[in-house]
């Protein structure tokens, strides 16, 4: 499954020491420190990871930070949009209709599940059941659950966000 091309903006070198100065440059926050760099940009690019490793009082090798960040689920590596859409493809969802969800979210955002458009405004992916409870089937959107959801609920749900 091929990328879109988006734009991406470069996060300041300002914005990043600010976030590495509030944790003293120490290199145990290092996950803090990407985290928050994460929250506010949506990604951390291979830029960003240099700048912060060699503002740490104890730098890692390249390598292992770059280990760190893809690791963990929380990181990403590519461009995110500033919303991050989620439909649950769990067995519940599944058997509900979540492939319909998918499908028309798909075709509103012009993108597929690991894709971020090219506005930088949403990235699309499915997730395993989330074990959330709610009658399926789920679409997630920044955090904020939906249930029930149909083709047409889902739509203008996301027609909300800008």
């Amino acid at each position: 499954m091929g990328r879109k091309k988006v734009k991406t903006v470069v996060m300041d070198d300002a914005k990043i020491d600010q976030i590495v100065n509030k944790y003293q440059g120490d290199a145990g926050s290092l996950i803090q420190i990407l985290l928050e760099i994460q929250k506010e940009h949506h990604w951390l690019s291979k830029e960003v990871l240099e700048k912060v490793n060699k503002d740490l009082q104890t730098p890692l090798p390249f390598s292992k930070l770059q280990h760190i960040a893809s690791f963990y689920k929380a990181f990403s590596l590519m461009p995110k949009g500033r919303h991050e859409v989620q439909i649950c493809m769990g067995t519940a969802c599944y058997v509900q209709g979540a492939t319909h969800i998918l499908e028309a979210v798909q075709e509103m955002l012009g993108i597929k599940p690991g894709e971020t458009d090219t506005e930088m405004k949403f990235s699309l992916e499915t997730v395993n059941c989330l074990g959330y409870g709610a009658p399926g089937p789920v679409m997630i959107v920044d955090g904020n659950y939906y249930s029930n959801m149909t083709p047409d609920k889902a739509k203008d749900i996301l027609k909300n966000y800008d």
